[in-house]
């Protein structure tokens, strides 16, 4: 297969919604049928012991949500679909934002009783900044929720998205009988005995045969007839050229948990989803048909494999062809790297792989060389652009509640904040460590994270803290002054980078305002 040929092969996408909307479930279904995995997990239920394939994190099995990114691959009608399933809890939004600098197209789930939550309404926002393809899957229609219309006019109104309907339901809840795949001009009813089966799937191409009076019964035909004409005046009709540029969103309804209305969604995206697009540099913009190789790191994950203290750095192949065993220009370290061991996922399962092409998000072996947002190349300089890092909102005192464990405990707060879900902080003054996070969550799963993974215990402290802000100055002597004067609220990062730590919003102006000639920022991306 010719080098064109395979990049036109991948469509690699991002499923995002608000917590409990059903995305990791749609993932599993989306994964059967493409016959990467045998049997779905049970997201919720304690009571069946296999789980999510992308709830890889043992604290995802146990709360039920995802708080990492997980990236799976299956083939499906001759095509590589890449999956990235995101968290959908608020405070892993930053692990999401970054994820969708990775992704050529997203869909969105929303939950039919809950509508468009403000989680949703964050992450389509950034979607459409970014002009990224949307396709809509309205789900639990098994269920009793909001009006169709009604849900129509809130994807309008609280999303901004001009929206065309592509399947369209007949009843919800205990009155759920199918949906009609207007895109495929075909009828596909729902059974109500527990899961739905290929045998249950009984088509219908003329919505004006009589036929569909047998199955659905008189009133719910008449009614859908008239839904589906109605749809037919108020909204455009489907233009994927429209939807290529971010400007129409297809929709589609069903029942993820039943497997119903997901393969009507599968079989349309395989079909309009863009292939791999460019993607900006500070240089230039990135063509994925160039010959030399480019990608960037979005996401690091420590412990994929606890037994074997693997670290990993995803990276999005953006052109040319990655090949295993083959040096690359890490551009930040100015130096050459090759991988003997590039991997694939399922989910936590890894596959070694010998080339990748645009589109594709290869694992990286990381023994500590790469940050978020660092770029490989065949040679050439360049700096992708637009991935998000996030000032911390939330601050702890972090103590080791084992003196025996220190070293265990230092080695995995490092690795745990190289991933980027949370910031460190060591105070000048007496060496007190410091987490930040962008939400309350985050400590928790830092604290299991460190107990499970690394054998140290730690417990937290309260701090009074309004805002860490990193400090440049061009003048030695301002600078010492300043740090001799605020002495109690210096601290460095990670990296060695000094940080104000402002206990309110009063003490940052009042800094600011005493201290002309210092430059305070709300992100670390000055010092990459």
């Amino acid at each position: 297969m010719s080098f064109t040929e395979e990049i036109n092969k991948r469509k690699t996408f991002g499923i995002v919604s608000h917590p409990d909307a059903g995305k990791t479930t749609l993932t599993e279904k989306l994964l059967l049928f493409g016959g990467a995995i045998q049997v779905a997990g049970a997201v919720k239920s304690n009571k069946i012991k296999k789980t999510a394939t992308s709830d890889f994190m043992e604290i995802e099995k146990q709360r039920g949500i995802s708080v990492a990114t997980s990236v799976m691959g299956f083939e499906y009608r001759g095509l590589k679909i890449n999956i990235l399933d995101t968290p959908g809890h608020k405070d892993f939004a930053e692990d999401t934002f970054r994820t969708l600098t990775a992704v050529d197209s997203v869909i969105v789930v929303i939950d039919v009783a809950k509508g468009v939550e403000e989680q949703t309404e964050k992450l389509v926002e950034v979607c459409r900044m970014r002009k990224t393809p949307i396709i809509v899957f309205i789900n639990k229609m098994d269920r009793e929720g909001k009006d169709s219309f009604d849900l129509l006019d809130e994807l309008e109104e609280k999303l901004g998205l001009s929206v065309r309907p592509m399947s369209w339901p007949i009843g919800m809840g205990q009155r759920f009988q199918g949906v009609y795949n207007m895109y495929e001009q075909k009828l596909v009813l729902f059974r109500s005995h527990g899961k739905q089966n290929e045998e249950d799937l009984i088509e219908i191409t003329d919505l004006e045969s009589k036929e569909l009076e047998e199955y659905v019964g008189e009133t719910a035909a008449e009614e859908l007839r008239s839904e589906v004409k109605m749809v037919n005046d108020l909204y455009m009709e489907f233009d994927r050229e429209y939807y290529l540029e971010g400007e129409l969103s297809p929709v589609f309804f069903g029942s993820a948990i039943n497997n119903f209305g997901v393969k009507e969604m599968l079989d349309c995206f395989v079909e309009i989803a863009p292939t791999p697009l460019p993607r900006p540099t500070e240089e230039r913009m990135i063509d994925p048909y160039e010959d030399e190789f480019s990608g960037f790191v979005f996401k690091i994950h420590a412990n994929m494999d606890p037994k074997h203290r693997d670290r990993i750095a995803f990276l999005r192949v953006c052109s040319g062809k990655f090949e295993r065993n083959t040096n690359y220009l890490h551009v930040r370290q100015e130096r050459q790297m090759k991988f003997a061991n590039p991997t694939t996922f399922m989910a936590s399962k890894k596959s070694v792989i010998d080339d990748a092409f645009p589109g594709d998000v290869v694992g990286l072996y990381d023994s500590g060389n790469f940050k978020i947002g660092d770029t490989l190349t065949g040679g050439e300089v360049l700096h992708f652009k637009g991935i998000p890092s996030f000032s911390p909102e939330q601050f702890r005192y972090v103590n080791n509640a084992d003196p025996m464990k220190q070293k265990q405990l230092n080695k995995g707060l490092k690795q745990l904040m190289d991933e980027g879900v949370a910031q460190l902080f060591t105070k000048e003054n007496n060496g007190r460590k410091i987490i930040g996070t962008v939400g309350a969550l985050q400590f928790e799963v830092i604290q299991y994270r460190l107990k499970h993974e690394y054998g140290a215990s730690c417990n937290y402290e309260p701090i009074r803290m309004h805002k860490a802000c990193w400090i440049t100055c061009d003048d030695d002597q301002a600078l010492k002054e300043f740090m001799q004067r605020r002495r109690n609220d210096i601290a460095r990062d990670k990296d060695g980078n000094l940080v104000f730590l402002a206990e309110s919003a009063w003490m940052l102006q009042m800094a600011q305002e005493n201290h002309e000639q210092v430059n305070f920022h709300f992100t670390s991306e000055f010092s990459k």
